[in-house]
């Protein structure tokens, strides 16, 4: 998935690469969930819109920011998407102990420096915001639209947006057939099969312990991108990294199960 992901970006740029991902997943989801598009009322519509703008825009953001600071920084920054929305939910003491933590940690990894890009950062941050919009809208869509046809519906017009600029990046960049092929699966594989994969698992595995386990993502991403595209990090950028996971991983273990 990496080495599809790289040469696809090296080819196409960040969206030409972000459109075919979105067609592909938009094409699967489609072939899943089936929507019933004309049956949708506004009430539901609304929601649907809402994800699939979020969607375009979370996966835009971070591929812009790897492309400018590198897998490791831009998935942790991300990451802060859906930890701001763990705590923000909570009205516990230890929680904004937590936000204060990771707050800290972002503030490390966005220190002045001569080589630092302020404008992967601000992407990188436009993906966590992304990401935890569509983690609440996606609530509203899993109430107000039955199964999978919410979010299928939402990746079809997530794909849609990326139509005009999408045909227009692989005409720029003279997409050959395999680039297309390193960008469609890449597409299939980081985003697609994930997201089907996270309904499989959150439906046997309980939320607390599936929190968990995303939680190390930062770190995977960053040894990703240390081993195998030779971007490395500062060791102060590692603590940072560690600091924003042990924030998410305390939270969830500390916090009770309802009764």
């Amino acid at each position: 998935m990496v080495s599809s992901s790289v040469t696809a970006r090296a080819a196409l740029g960040p969206v030409g690469v972000v459109a075919v991902r979105q067609w592909v997943a938009a094409v699967l989801l489609l072939s899943i969930g089936r929507p019933r598009l004309t049956a949708f009322t506004r009430r539901q519509w609304w929601p649907v819109l809402g994800l699939a703008l979020s969607f375009a825009t979370m996966n835009l953001g971070l591929y812009s920011a790897i492309d400018r600071i590198g897998m490791g920084l831009a998935v942790t920054l991300e990451f802060l998407g859906p930890l701001a929305v763990a705590l923000a939910s909570s009205r516990r003491p230890a929680d904004a102990g937590y936000a204060v933590l990771a707050a800290g940690a972002v503030a490390v990894l966005a220190r002045p420096q001569p080589a630092t890009d302020y404008t992967g950062i601000a992407f990188g941050l436009l993906a966590a915001a992304s990401w935890a919009a569509c983690i609440l809208l996606n609530r509203t869509v899993g109430a107000r639209v039955p199964g999978a046809q919410g979010s299928a519906a939402a990746a079809a017009l997530s794909g849609l947006l990326y139509l005009p600029v999408g045909i227009q990046a692989l005409i720029n960049h003279h997409a050959t057939a395999q680039v297309l092929t390193c960008a469609a699966v890449a597409g299939l594989l980081s985003s697609a099969a994930p997201f089907l994969a996270d309904l499989l698992a959150l439906r046997k595995v309980p939320a607390r312990f599936f929190g968990i386990f995303m939680s190390f993502s930062p770190v995977c991403a960053a040894l990703i991108g240390l081993l195998l595209l030779g971007q490395s990090l500062h060791l102060i950028d590692w603590l940072a990294i560690a600091a924003i996971v042990t924030a998410n991983t305390a939270s969830l273990l500390t916090r009770q199960r309802p009764g």
